[in-house]
């Protein structure tokens, strides 16, 4: 198997991620609400990719665990309300 030309690299900078879809370097907070943002964002990419290629089962996989993440965010988002 070989490696996708053209992948995302991650900052060597140790500074803090500027979007979510940065990936933190190791040792730097990011708690859960930042994970499954990121997941969230990184998954619905994938889905769009996946639909692009016709792969219906992975699309509809990825759209399944995009949803997942989504639902996650929002019932996360209720109980920091209360």
């Amino acid at each position: 198997m070989s490696k996708a030309a053209g992948g995302r690299k991650r900052k060597a900078s140790g500074k803090k991620p500027d979007s979510p879809t940065e990936v933190p370097e190791r040792g730097e907070e990011g708690g859960p609400d930042e994970a499954v943002a990121f997941i969230a964002e990184t998954v619905a990419e994938l889905v769009k990719l996946a639909e692009r290629h016709r792969l219906e089962v992975l699309s509809h996989l990825l759209g399944m665990a995009q949803l997942e993440a989504e639902e996650r965010l929002r019932t996360r988002s209720k109980h920091k309300l209360s």
